[in-house]
């Protein structure tokens, strides 16, 4: 049979189609004969030809349909692929149906006009389309009246261009559930304006009252560009309405700029944290990594995966990924690869397994991959943990920075940038110390090498692995309560993509020996941090999520310093950044020789030499030195005593530290003129 597909009949949906074509298959020679003779069709003259004409055409017209599957297609999601099935149905059609009339028009179809059967199967072939797209019309009819009346009611705060974005996917998308009714936005010339059919009702201090009259049950910020004031003020009044809140990310999270319904997420501690967007010199930063091989230590990390996405958008030539972990480098590998395929001249993207810490492994990299830039970004990093594993801080933060150091001489890498901390600044804790002597060997290097070592400063940044906000997060979840260690106690923040920038920003800057600082804006209280997490996870303070203070861990500071007593820091050309301009010059004659002392003790495991050679290496370092307990040991006949080889050390009992009495050191430094760095500056100063 004609339509006979395996031994199945078409579809029950697909014969009602075939009894409609068929009706329509009937009439359309009539109505293209009446076309052709402008409606003046004498009867009696071509009704036997007509006649014939119809029933051998339909066949024909029938068979085409049947041959191309037009009665195995589901009309109800029709698309272009199926109006260009439907075209070439037409075409096979005419062609047939013109060789057919040629061949029996002497003998049947006497008198009837020779165009006949093109008009005929196009007429035909317009009406089965019709009717085809008016099924699938129908169903979407049919769908947006079933969801209507389920979909959430929407006010998009921000009538820009990230607000309009979201609101013509939401209009495209019936099936998303959300129904778009207003905008919000406090440009006063917006007021009252209509915006893809929707007006701007009001301004943020009339959502409460929008909410009401209009019903809305979910509101979206689309302002991926104010400060995080805003977004906290924003939250602050859709909570007091009442109504579930969602945002877009910041747009440092955006790299390409594009804005989507499925960036929109719920309202998080970093969004009300949130800054100015950074203005980065985006072509100076590419210059400097275009065409370069670059090597990224920790590249699986917070710091190391975001500086790995960002300089992929500045078109390397090869992206070593250097770290000791293998999952964490295989997942960031995967993203990169991803993000790769979206570039022109696809960059080499080049995992190696290593321990910084092994000097041999490390050399076989620099001589197989030879990098012309290096951002160096592993390192322990959690006080607590490197105050009991002070061996661990010295190996991997010294020593695996003095062995990148020495073979990026060796191999003459054209710049090294190391990632660096404040609390490298006057150091209290084993961690903080061993950064400030990894700073010193990367500034000492200036003095034996004409390239560039540069290093940056900059806080704690939110979200990373095992920091103050994933913490919490994780101690709500759990039903509380949340620790903080002082009610006193405050950071800097900064966010992940944020701090990378100006991080690439400053490497456009150095000269070789600097010390830049990122300007963080205002320290953080971490007890308010902690009040903001547990309002946005909808508990109430007291009442169904505490609070409790532990006390400061050993090695912890009430508040992290900037600078270092000696260090000459000024503004740049950049307003977020500040330079050190006189960081080489201020590096201890001793350096080398102390981290080989401390590079003995690490391998002795010696926590009390290490803090008492630290504290000769970094000027402002007061060590919380432990008391030493003995292990219990079985009673023996006769005690022996052993003379004691090594003096013992007093602990040194840490001053109290009162908060800072001006919460931001940048005012005093903000009224300097901005100068340009020199080209010609002179390292040895």
């Amino acid at each position: 049979m004609l339509f006979k597909r395996k031994g199945q009949l078409p579809h029950l949906r697909n014969r009602h189609v075939l009894l409609a074509d068929i009706a329509i298959f009937l009439a359309s020679p009539l109505l293209a004969l009446g076309l052709r003779l402008d409606g003046a069709i004498n009867f009696q003259v071509y009704y036997p030809q007509l006649v014939w004409f119809t029933l051998v055409f339909l066949l024909i017209k029938l068979g085409v349909l049947g041959l191309f599957g037009g009665y195995r297609r589901c009309w109800r999601y029709a698309s272009v692929d199926e109006l260009q099935q439907l075209a070439l149905m037409m075409m096979a059609a005419i062609a047939l149906q013109t060789l057919a009339f040629a061949a029996v028009s002497p003998i049947w179809l006497a008198g009837l006009p020779r165009s006949l059967p093109l008009l005929d199967a196009i007429l035909g072939f317009l009406l089965v389309g019709a009717l085809r797209f008016r099924i699938r019309a129908l169903e979407r009819l049919s769908q947006s009246r079933r969801t209507f009346f389920r979909r959430d009611r929407v006010l998009v705060v921000g009538a820009g261009s990230a607000g309009v974005s979201l609101v013509q996917e939401m209009q495209r998308n019936p099936s998303l559930g959300l129904r778009p009714v207003a905008f919000v936005d406090d440009d006063p010339a917006k007021l009252h304006l209509r915006i893809r059919k929707l007006p701007v009702a009001g301004n943020r201090s009339q959502i409460p009252d929008l909410v009401r009259s209009l019903h809305i049950r979910r509101v979206i910020i689309a302002m991926p560009t104010v400060s995080g004031n805003v977004i906290r003020e924003t939250v602050e009044i859709c909570q007091r309405a009442g109504v579930q809140t969602s945002t877009l990310p910041g747009i440092h999270e955006i790299l390409n700029g594009r804005v989507s319904l499925g960036r929109v997420r719920d309202v998080q501690i970093e969004d009300l944290l949130r800054r100015d967007p950074v203005q980065m010199e985006v072509e100076q930063v590419a210059n400097l990594v275009r065409g370069k091989r670059v090597l990224v230590t920790g590249a699986g990390g917070s710091i190391g995966s975001e500086l790995c996405r960002q300089l992929l958008q500045c078109h390397p030539e090869e992206l070593i990924l250097v770290g000791h972990g293998e999952n964490s480098i295989f997942n960031i590998q995967q993203e990169l690869e991803k993000m790769a395929q979206t570039i022109c001249d696809r960059p080499k993207i080049s995992p190696f397994i290593a321990d910084i810490r092994f000097r041999h492994r490390l050399d076989h990299g620099f001589r197989q991959f030879q990098p012309q830039m290096v951002f160096h970004a592993a390192a322990h990093k959690h006080v607590p943990m490197m105050e009991s594993n002070a061996a661990e801080a010295v190996t991997n933060n010294i020593l695996g920075t003095q062995n990148l150091v020495t073979l990026a001489q060796r191999y003459q890498v054209e710049h090294f940038v190391m990632i660096s901390t404040d609390k490298a600044v006057n150091p209290t804790n084993i961690m903080g110390a061993s950064k400030r002597v990894a700073e010193m060997l990367v500034l000492q290097a200036t003095h034996q090498s004409d390239r560039h070592y540069e290093v940056v400063r900059f806080g704690n940044v939110l979200g990373s692995r095992g920091s103050v906000v994933p913490t919490f997060k994780r101690q709500i979840a759990e039903g509380g309560p949340i620790t903080v260690t002082h009610p006193d106690i405050c950071r800097y923040f900064m966010t992940i993509p944020e701090a990378v920038q100006l991080v690439l920003q400053a490497a456009t800057m150095g000269q070789g020996g600097e010390i830049f600082m990122l300007d963080m804006g205002q320290p953080v209280k971490i007890v308010d941090l902690a009040k903001e997490l547990i309002r946005l996870s909808g508990y109430e303070l007291g009442k169904t999520m505490h609070i409790v203070f532990t006390g400061l861990r050993p090695g912890e500071k009430l508040y992290e310093e900037l600078f270092i007593g000696g260090e000459q820091y000024t503004a740049t050309r950049h307003k977020k950044l500040f330079v050190v301009t006189n960081a080489s010059g201020i590096v201890p004659t001793q350096l080398d020789r102390l981290v080989r002392a401390l590079s003995r003790a690490a391998l002795r495991h010696d926590p009390a030499e290490i803090s008492f050679l630290l504290e000769q290496l970094v000027p402002g370092f007061k060590p919380q030195y432990q008391p030493l307990v003995a292990a219990p040991v079985k009673p023996v006949a006769e005690p022996v005593t052993k003379p004691i080889t090594k003096p013992v050390i007093e602990p040194v009992i840490e001053p109290v530290i009162e908060p800072v009495a001006k919460p931001s050191p940048w005012p005093a430094v903000e009224k300097r003129p901005v100068p340009v760095l020199a080209v010609g500056y002179d390292k040895t100063a």
